[in-house]
């Protein structure tokens, strides 16, 4: 596996002038994953790159600041250099957070890159490709949303040859441009919800998997609202339609060797005995993680027992692993690589895939057995068998998860300490805030159900 060599400014300079680039976005993201950014003129390459661009940090969500402390400055990546297709004149750099010098250590894509740096001195790469599913809606005039292609009306729209036909110049757009970023679009498909899509790219380290992430998100909000639509990541926009996964794909390399692999498992799914600890270490910390890879209040609707309009909801509840199995926490789609089905279109992709590899690596350190492949469909199990069995569940809901995060010391510290708290305590206090902001609230369903009652 290549080493990256970080280009210089001037090769920045020149690929910049060659390309017709005037300004540059200083581009980071807050807990939410939420991006944000300042337009920097080109001709201010040296100072961005030397000082940063400034922000007021406070203001720009939740990146652990109070009005008081002092400005934040955005250090562009170089190696994230990425012209906006639709835009010729733009560029964007991926930033990382720096206070008074120093790196900040509520800065999610500096928390991911410090556990990726101690991974590699265990001599661990982590790879990593994602999913991420979106839904195309227009508003319906009543303050409400609608599926934005009047025509997807079928009860199992899953790859519907003529639905992708309607929605072609979209997804031609979008395919383009991402090849044209030499992401490697690979396939574009209509998933399993009414006017939901998902268009893959090649995997790679992943640091630039979660950049790349972050930019396709932006994008696809963008051309939609040229086109006068809405598109959304969010978990499950709609109660009786499949939910919007980013499941991550995985593997840990050493060089041009996927330590993932092996050819002569006995169990018959190509994985080494670093793998099932790595599933081991997965599948013990999942209850805490889940906090991080589904970190809304939305996101458990989408992790629910029961189906959809489609007659099923494509995501787990029971943490398991098994074969190419898509009721499993954890499928194995093919030797060498682990999915995690928890992760929804609401995560931040940096803390996500923190969490997720520091996990494994307590598996793989601490050699955890994963247990036996499952290979039965957990959605026509009954709850009460697989029980009985010893498998247990993902949490019901946010605070739940909180509470278990809470908990658990390997993810504490792979999220780090802080200045005036760790992340973990700043995480799960503005996670419970989310929690508490929802349940305080008095829904349609309640009046419906209660309010003639008693």
């Amino acid at each position: 596996m290549a080493t990256i060599t970080e280009p210089t400014v001037e090769e920045i300079r020149s690929r910049s002038e060659d390309l017709g680039v005037e300004f540059y976005f200083a581009q980071f993201v807050d807990m939410y994953g939420r991006p944000s950014a300042k337009l920097v003129p080109a001709a201010y390459l040296d100072d961005l790159v030397s000082d940063g661009a400034g922000f007021a940090g406070f203001a720009a969500g939740e990146i652990g600041q109070r009005p008081s402390d002092p400005d934040i400055a955005a250090i562009p990546d170089l190696n994230t250099f990425t012209p906006v297709p639709w835009e010729p004149s733009l560029a964007r750099f991926a930033c990382n957070i720096t206070v008074d010098g120093e790196e900040w250590p509520y800065d999610p894509r500096t928390i991911l890159r410090r556990q990726i740096a101690k991974a590699r001195t265990k001599g661990y790469e982590f790879m990593m490709g994602l999913e991420l599913e979106y839904f195309l809606l227009k508003s319906d005039g009543n303050g409400g949303i609608k599926i934005a292609d009047a025509l997807d009306d079928l009860e199992k729209p899953c790859y519907d040859l003529r639905g992708l036909t309607r929605n072609y110049e979209f997804l031609r757009r979008v395919s383009n441009y991402v090849n044209g970023m030499g992401w490697g679009n690979y396939a574009n498909d209509h998933e399993d919800a009414n006017g939901q899509f998902e268009q893959n790219f090649t995997y790679t380290d992943a640091l630039t998997s979660c950049d790349r992430a972050i930019f396709f998100r932006y994008m696809v909000h963008t051309l939609a609202q040229q086109e006068g639509l809405l598109a959304t990541f969010m978990p499950k926009p709609f109660t009786d339609l499949t939910g919007n996964g980013c499941h991550f794909h995985m593997s840990l390399w050493d060089g041009d060797t996927n330590l993932f692999l092996d050819e002569d498992d006995a169990r018959g799914l190509g994985l080494s005995e670093t793998a099932y600890h790595f599933i081991g270490g997965l599948k013990k910390h999942a209850k805490a993680y889940s906090a991080v890879t589904a970190p809304t209040v939305n996101s458990y609707k989408r992790l629910k027992l029961g189906s959809t309009s489609s007659g099923a909801t494509w995501s787990p509840v029971w943490i398991s692993y098994g074969y190419n199995n898509r009721t499993q926490m954890l499928r194995i789609p093919a030797p060498g690589r682990i999915e995690d089905r928890t992760v929804d279109g609401s995560t931040n992709p940096y803390l996500a895939a923190t969490v997720i590899l520091a996990a494994g690596i307590d598996g793989i350190e601490n050699k955890i057995d994963p247990g036996e492949p499952n290979a039965e469909n957990l959605y026509a199990t009954p709850y009460d068998e697989l029980r009985a069995r010893g498998l247990d569940t993902l949490p019901p809901n946010l605070l739940q998860a909180t509470m278990e995060l809470e908990r658990d010391e390997v993810i504490r510290e792979a999220l780090g300490e802080g200045r005036n708290e760790d992340y973990v305590d700043y995480f799960i206090r503005v996670k419970q805030d989310e929690w508490n902001r929802y349940h305080e609230q008095v829904t349609p369903w309640e009046i419906k159900e209660y309010l003639t009652r008693f």
